[in-house]
């Protein structure tokens, strides 16, 4: 496995991942409501009843998988946002029938490493499950995103026109 090492300058943030619960739908509701967050989103959170949609998949993704979009927790176990793996959900544009690595923070979270971190414990993750290869779908203007992908050793592979006519950058990783 190619994964970059921690930065030797600050010690990785202690993050934990469960699979969301019903309550995570309110979380992640609440913690991504800021239009800096969602600016690669479309701008604005989604409807709560997108986030109940969204973490029931993911039960069911950690039922059948293995693996989903965690819910990102502190040590004191305030919800920071999700990371984790799914199939990625397209059928008509982008790395079809590839596994999806992805990232959301809330803002408060941002530049303290908590993604680099989440991101690490998820490959780590998908890897005991069995997944050989993961990808990062990221908007080509997101260079946070960006930057973590290459934390993670991550290699710039492709590009996609997203269905609102922007660029997404396809990231992979051999595991």
């Amino acid at each position: 496995m190619s994964i970059a090492p921690a930065t030797p300058h600050a010690p990785a943030p202690a993050v934990r991942l469960r699979v969301p619960t019903d309550e995570d739908a309110l979380n992640w509701y609440r913690v991504f409501d800021d239009p800096e967050v969602m600016e690669f989103f479309g701008g604005r959170r989604a409807d709560l009843s997108v986030y109940e949609e969204l973490t029931a998949r993911q039960r069911r993704h950690d039922a059948e998988l293995g693996y989903c979009l965690w819910t990102l927790t502190d040590e004191a176990d305030t919800v920071l946002g999700f990371t984790g793996a799914q199939p990625w959900p397209h059928t008509h544009y982008g790395p079809v029938g590839a596994i999806e690595i992805g990232w959301r923070l809330g803002r408060t979270a941002w530049g303290r490493g908590y993604a680099t971190a989440a991101a690490r414990a998820t490959l780590e993750r998908v890897r005991a499950a069995g997944v050989g290869e993961v990808v990062a779908m990221i908007h080509s203007r997101n260079a946070r995103s960006m930057a973590v992908a290459e934390r993670l050793g991550m290699r710039r592979a492709e590009s996609y026109d997203t269905p609102r006519g922007q660029e997404a950058v396809c990231f992979r990783l051999e595991l």
